[in-house]
Formats: structure tokens, sequence, C-alpha cells
């Protein structure tokens, strides 16, 4: 087994630059059964509660009918879910490392049961919050789990086929959860959504309980409570100060949405000295030394500046295709449904091919499909055809494809494996601020284009695409960005011991 995190070892003066290696363990050439079966686990257990997280949407005006509520209110079933979310990532490092893995995933998925059942049941609106807080609790805790797992039972030469099951999920996922979500809410109402969903959570909880065991090492470190309220502060005042800057182009809000993206970033900026202070005795809440890594910052940009194009994009494509383009909502989901899937199905494949050549000969072709499609989005008008948004949303679907699993696996290839967990809530942590980013900048430039446009006298549709032009060739330029970033991409060097660690479990 592996030392504990609290042993720190230094290499002897005379040891040669290069120690010959020790062939990796049997155990370690490819994934035993049991852990096959973990993994897949873990997979369709996170499918679930990805596939959940997108179908409020189609199930808000329901909803806000049977419960008499705004749509401003009703708004409140989407924002709780994602500050929680914000909030709680950054502890799953910690949660992780305290519980174990079979601890870590009986609560999330306890967690998300639970608030499944009293979403189901909830008798007035205020309850139905409180259910999505604690769905989102057990969401926020899979994902990061879910990575960790993987990097520690996956030898490196063949992660990248895993992580694109992975990616698969996370494209997939969010794809079908509007179609399936309408499908339900037509034939059986706005409740039926988490009744469906309930059984699937209760399986995976019990058969997790009995195959999940322990692979990460646990650390007896005690919870920092001021780190979490500083968490808290900074993330979610970050996420909800993002996120209102659309709101705040249409009009007043109580609260400027600057004052709460600076308050969060002051929050954010004692978080950090904090989470310094307290990692010098591993006690740190998001051990923040991922960052020293080979590659990470690097992976992480990527993957947030892409992040945040897809969200951008994939939440402004509706609004401009309805109020724009006059499509129906149902024609809308089923257009942009096979962008999604083919993102998912060619996951595996970017993985296999991650494995062989590394990840630069993947994401610079990747993020010159985003920058061409959305140059085709920027094109779209009242008149344009069907088949164009489809093809730009395939395009720019396959492209991103090509960039998620390498960025995943890169950015966390050069840690070592007491840090997976960590990099793995950075990660996810960093997600939910680059989605909320990137939704806030191309909501705002669509907003203030298309205002400007109405007040010259231009029709609404006219003003709506106008404003939807500006905010996709913002889209195009940052994808450009990325691009650039991309080009210092290498294949990951491998990280000393990580084989050996592999296989010990």
């Amino acid at each position: 087994m592996p030392a504990p995190r609290t042993t720190k070892t230094t290499p002897a003066p005379t040891a040669p630059a290069r120690a010959p290696e020790a062939p990796p363990p049997a155990a370690a050439a490819r994934l035993s059964r049991q852990n096959v079966k973990v993994i897949g686990l873990l997979l369709a257990s996170s499918f679930v509660v990805i596939l959940n997280e997108t179908t409020m949407g189609v199930a808000l005006p329901a909803i806000m009918a049977e419960m008499d509520v705004t749509e401003a209110t009703g708004q409140w079933l989407t924002t709780a879910f994602m500050l929680t979310m914000a909030v709680v990532i950054p502890a799953t490092g910690w949660i992780v490392q305290r519980l174990g893995t079979r601890g870590a995933f009986i609560l999330a998925m306890a967690a998300f049961s639970t608030g499944t059942l009293l979403a189901a049941i909830a008798p007035a609106f205020g309850i139905l919050v409180v259910a999505r807080v604690v769905q989102a609790t057990g969401t926020a805790i899979m994902m990061p789990l879910l990575m960790t797992t993987v990097m520690m039972l996956v030898p490196p030469a063949h992660r990248g086929r895993v992580m694109g099951n992975v990616s698969m999920v996370i494209s997939v996922a969010p794809a079908l959860g509007p179609t399936m979500s309408g499908l339900v809410v037509t034939s059986l109402g706005w409740r039926a959504v988490f009744w469906v969903v309930l059984p699937i959570a209760l399986v995976s909880l019990t058969v997790g309980a009995v195959l999940v065991r322990d692979v990460a090492d646990r650390a007896r470190q005690r919870l920092d409570p001021l780190s979490l309220l500083l968490a808290v502060g900074g993330f979610g005042g970050l996420v909800y100060g993002l996120s209102s800057f659309g709101e705040a182009a249409q009009h007043a809000v109580a609260v400027p949405p600057s004052a709460l993206v600076g308050a969060g970033a002051a929050f954010l900026a004692v978080f950090v000295w904090r989470q310094i202070v307290l990692q010098r005795t591993d006690a740190a809440l998001l051990d923040l030394r991922v960052f020293r890594a080979p590659g990470f910052g690097l992976g992480l940009g990527l993957m947030a500046l892409s992040f945040g194009s897809m969200l951008g994009t994939f939440m402004l494509l509706p609004i401009v295709t309805q109020k724009a383009m006059g499509i129906s909502a149902v024609t809308t989901g089923l257009v942009m449904l096979p962008g999604g899937i083919a993102m998912g199905l060619l996951g595996p494949v970017v993985g296999n091919l991650y494995d062989r050549h590394g990840p630069r000969v993947l994401v610079l072709p990747g993020l010159g499909a985003v920058t061409a499609g959305m140059l085709v989005f920027a094109s779209l008008s009242s008149t344009s055809p069907v088949w164009l948004v489809l093809a730009g949303h395939l395009v720019i679907s396959l492209g991103l494809a090509l960039v998620f699993t390498p960025s995943f696996t890169f950015t966390l290839a050069g840690l070592r494996p007491s840090l997976y967990s960590h990099g793995s809530a950075v990660m996810g942590t960093v997600q939910q601020l680059a989605g909320a980013a990137g939704t806030a900048l191309f909501i705002t430039l669509l907003t203030v284009r298309s205002v400007s446009m109405v007040d010259d006298g231009a029709t609404a549709a006219a003003a709506m695409s106008g404003g939807a032009r500006v905010a996709f060739l913002a889209g195009a330029a940052l994808s450009l960005v990325t691009l650039v970033l991309a080009t210092r991409l290498r294949r990951p060097a491998p990280v000393p011991g990580a084989e050996a660690h592999v296989g010990a479990h």
C-alpha cells in the first residue's frame, strides 16, 4: 500500500538522475473485472444525476402553473441547484479523502435519492427548492468522485479510453434530459420526472453499497469551518453574480451583479490564502498544490474556456431559434439532440486516439471545428433554414468531443495520486464558474445589442438575430484564443509511482 499522506520522502543525493523503472504490476496492466464493475456503476450513477440536472427547464412552466409562482421565483429551482453545486464541489476533495470512495458514493447517492423523493412529493414551492438543494449536494460529489476513481484504478496508458466514457456521460445526459422531461411532463405531469429518476437512483445506491470499495487513501484532517464559509461567499458569490448579468442587462436589479462578483472575488482571495496556509499541514479543504503539477494549469484553462463557450452557446441557441427564427421548443430540442448524442458517442473513440497520439492532434482540429460552428451560428437570421442550425450545432458538438476528453485526461495526468481528489474538485469548481461566466457573456452581449437595435427601429426578430451575431462572433474569437493556447499541449510525462499506485488498488 502507498505511504500515508503525512509521510514525506526525500530521494537520496546519490541516486541516479534516471533510475530504471520496475515493470508495472500485472494488476495494473488492465482493469480487473471488479474495477470495471465499479467504474461502470459510477458512470451509470453520474448519468442519472446529470440527466436530472437538465430536466428542470422543460418542467418549470408546469411547476409555475401548479404552484402559482412567477418566472423570477421559479428560476430559483435552477439557481439554487447551481449555487449548491458551486459551494459543495470545492469540499469534495476533503469529502472523498475523509469518507473514502465508498462512503462518499453512499453519501452522494443517498443525498440525491432523498432530494428526488422530496421533490416528487413537495407540497409547496419552498420545499421543492430545498429538495433541489439536497439533490445538488449529491450531484456535486458524484462527478469529482468519478474522476478520482478513474485516476486511481485505471493505468495511465488506458485513461484516455475510460475518460472518453466519462465524456460520453457528460455529453449525452444533458442532451437527453430536456427530451425525456418533455415527454414525461406532457404525458404524466412534472412530478413524474422525479418518480422516473428515483428508482434508478435507489438501485444505484443499493448496488454501490455492495460493490464500491475504497480506492483512495483516507486522511483524518478536520473540516475547517472558516474555509467552508469562505467557499460559500467566494464561489457562491461569483456564480450568482455572473448569472445575474443577463437579467441586469434587461432591467434593473436590487443588487448590481458587479457588486456580487466583487464580493465573491474578495471572499475567494481570502479562501485561497487560507488554503495555502492549511495545505502546509495537509489540512486544506481544497489543496491548491495541484497547480504545481505539470500541465494542470494549461489543461484547466483549456477546459474552462471550452466549457464556458459550450454553456453559453447551448443556452443562447434555443432563445435564438424560438424568438428570432420562429422554431418551436420541441423542434429546437430535436435539432439539438443529434449533436449531443454524437458528442457522447465519439467520446470513447477520442479516448482511444488520445492514448495513442496524445492531446494536441485532437484538440487543435476540435477547436477549429468549434470556431467554424460559431461562425455558422453568427450567420443565422429569421429566414435561415433549420438544417443550418442542425449543421452548426453538429459541427460544434463534434469539435467539443475532440476537446473535452483530452482536456480532462491531460489536466489530471500530472498529479500525484494523493492529489487526485483535490484536482477533480478544482476541475468541477472551475467548470461551474466557467459555465456561469460563459452564459453571462453570451446573454449580456445578446441583450445589449438587441436593445440597441430595437431602439434604432429594428424588428424584434431582427434585433434578436443581430444580438446573437455579436455573441457568436465573440464565441468564435474565444475559441481562436483557446486554439492558440492549445498549441502548447504535449503528451503528459509519466508521474513517478503512479503506475505502481494503480496496481496497489
